[in-house]
């Protein structure tokens, strides 16, 4: 990580402004560009919108290889889809483990969200922004993935780093299985440790990539 990606991700969790004022964003110009700094992360029309996701997917990808478990990123299923739009929205799953949970492969589907979402309106509530997004990704894709004989992991993180319950399931059987293959004691902690510095340094480049340089 980078001094100035550093110091952008130490403003966003010390909450100290990264723009002057409010104002609105030049890009959708449907919201205000906040000056924490939270619209320049979430606004889905700014350059990089998925940066962070991706960047999440791929550092999973590594831990997976290096645990020696098989797995596949952007793998093609016949059924996620948003059950609201029909087959119009088919996808690949983020990532495909295979035989993970009794024989079964299972889609493992990544979320980022802020944990600030809504926090002007009914105050702040530590994890509820993941257990929201978490619910949300179950509700969308895991009656599909089981009509299909495959499990769904629901993998969602905030940019503070928190995890919910289905991620930090999934990681800490990960983990053991780190911990099966490589006893030295490098390898405690190395799954979470590993994403959530990932989960961070995402967070960080897309600040730096989105706000003036000056403010950095």
């Amino acid at each position: 990580m980078s001094a100035v990606e550093y110091r952008s991700i130490l403003k966003y969790r010390l909450m100290i402004p990264m723009f002057p004022n409010d104002e609105t964003c030049p890009v959708c110009r449907k919201a205000c560009l906040d000056k924490y700094g939270e619209h320049a992360l979430h606004c889905r029309e700014l350059s990089g919108f998925k940066y962070r996701h991706d960047f999440v997917r791929d550092a999973l990808m590594d831990i997976l290889r290096r645990a020696g478990i098989s797995a596949k990123k952007e793998a093609p299923v016949n059924f996620l889809t948003d059950p609201s739009e029909g087959r119009s929205t088919l996808r690949p799953a983020d990532v495909l483990v295979f035989g993970w949970e009794g024989g079964k492969h299972a889609c493992v589907d990544l979320t980022g969200v802020s944990p600030l979402g809504g926090f002007r309106e009914n105050g702040f509530v530590a994890g509820q922004a993941v257990l929201k997004a978490e619910s949300k990704k179950v509700e969308k894709h895991a009656k599909a993935c089981e009509d299909n004989q495959h499990a769904f992991v629901p993998l969602a993180f905030d940019t503070f780093g928190s995890l919910a319950p289905e991620a930090v399931r999934f990681l800490s059987r990960v983990q053991r299985v780190v911990h099966s293959n490589f006893s030295t004691p490098q390898g405690r902690g190395f799954v979470f440790s590993r994403l959530g510095f990932s989960i961070q340094k995402g967070t960080a480049a897309q600040f730096v990539a989105r706000l003036p340089a000056i403010l950095m």
